[in-house]
């Protein structure tokens, strides 16, 4: 099944908690077999760039101001430079209409089907939001925060984790006033295409929606950066109509605790958003605004960010393709690993925690059930490689002896 037909119910797809809290359940009273080692939270380990000290103590006495809504001028060119330099936009980018600061990239994902449906003026009670299967949880409260039935898309292997646009209904997309994808994905780390992004750019338009396209693993790449949103727009006509794009400095540059983000794109649909935050919204602080224009700037600590990922990506390789074949993603800092051939998602959580003290997070927990029942996370678990080196290795050392003698 690619989409949930379930009669609509506020809030049905948000789970009960949040995956972590779940993970906690199903552990609780449960010794590890070995010293732990936790491999779950996303949360970068890796060095902070180092002028974020420096720039903060520059910035300092600007905690004093109130930050315009719209960001400094600063900021929205530092942002609009990046994108035209990463995605070769050929100054496609409004600085002042085409750029929104975030309370990183969370905020503009919660908060914007919500914008989505009062700006298009569809009049429907309960528009669709379309989100992807597994996914972050943040889409499933933008659905519950606009009212709208979520509509989950199974996000498979033999799609390349991404939403199966030719599975979709047009009388489904005419009531949609959101569709989220990110890409690279999270958790499978897949990458969509130019052609897929067209694709979508032209249902959005066709059927009058808004794309929310989470690009925050947009740097933590293999070899290829991937190929964004804007990007695919730009020869397409219309400028970057439909489209907002949003990312932020917690995976760049491993400043997570900064919150700090940005939203781009359709300069029509963000002028409107401004200022309904204006209203609703709390502003970025100056100080960590500029740290992103430091930050977006500076292109050499995020290359040694990614190459240290990318070190572990290795030694994920030299472990567990023997047993799996190859287990390394286009982009993003997770392991996806199918794990049906010794138990679902669940029951291999527990044991890794039991047997060898490895700490990881059951696929399922990352997506919600369809109608009948199925879930697309059941088989899988997932394997955070933000951990240092050596605590890496240890770890795929024990998973793949623990495979090993399972099998």
């Amino acid at each position: 099944m690619t989409a949930s037909s379930k009669a609509y119910q506020r809030g049905a797809c948000l789970p009960s908690s949040n995956p972590f809290q779940r993970l906690a359940d199903l552990l609780d009273g449960t010794a590890p077999g070995r010293d732990p080692i936790v491999m779950t939270i996303g949360e970068p380990q890796q060095a902070i760039p180092a002028f974020t000290a420096e720039v903060l103590a520059e910035n300092m006495a600007d905690f004093r101001r109130y930050p315009p809504i719209a960001g400094s001028p600063e900021f929205r060119r530092a942002i609009a430079g990046w994108l035209d330099r990463r995605y070769r936009l050929e100054g496609a980018i409004d600085a002042d209409r085409g750029v929104l600061p975030l309370n990183g990239s969370r905020e503009g994902l919660s908060f914007g089907a919500i914008a989505a449906r009062d700006q298009l003026g569809k009049g429907l009670e309960h528009p669709a939001v379309i989100l992807p299967n597994p996914f972050y949880q943040t889409y499933a409260a933008a659905a519950h925060i606009a009212d709208g039935e979520a509509v989950l898309l199974d996000a498979v292997a033999g799609n390349s984790f991404l939403p199966d646009l030719d599975s979709l209904d047009p009388a489904l997309l005419d009531r949609t006033v959101a569709f989220y994808v990110a890409s690279p994905t999270n958790p499978e780390g897949s990458v969509a295409g130019i052609d897929y992004w067209q694709k979508l750019i032209g249902l959005a338009r066709r059927h009058r929606f808004y794309i929310f396209a989470d690009e925050c693993y947009s740097e933590i790449y293999r070899e290829t950066p991937p190929p964004g949103i804007l990007e695919a727009a730009l020869p397409m006509g219309e400028g970057f109509a439909n489209i907002i794009v949003l990312n932020s400095l917690s995976k760049r540059s491993n400043l997570a605790g900064l919150r700090c983000g940005f939203a781009a794109g359709d300069p029509d649909f963000l002028e409107k958003w401004a200022k309904f935050r204006g209203l609703a919204a709390p502003q970025v602080p100056l100080p960590a605004q500029a740290v992103a224009v430091r930050a977006y700037q500076d292109e050499a600590h995020v290359e040694e960010n990614r190459r240290l990922y990318n070190e572990k990506f290795a030694v994920a390789e030299r472990f567990l393709n023997p047993i799996l074949g190859p287990v390394t993603p286009d982009a993003g800092f997770f392991l996806w690993l199918d794990v049906g051939r010794w138990g679902d998602g669940v029951s291999v959580t527990k044991s890794l925690w039991s047997d060898v003290g490895i700490k990881v997070l059951p696929g399922s927990f990352l997506a919600s059930d369809q109608a009948d029942g199925s879930n697309p996370g059941r088989c899988y678990i997932r394997i955070s490689l933000t951990a240092p080196l050596p605590q890496t290795e240890t770890a795929l050392d024990r998973l793949a002896n623990w495979m090993g003698d399972k099998a």
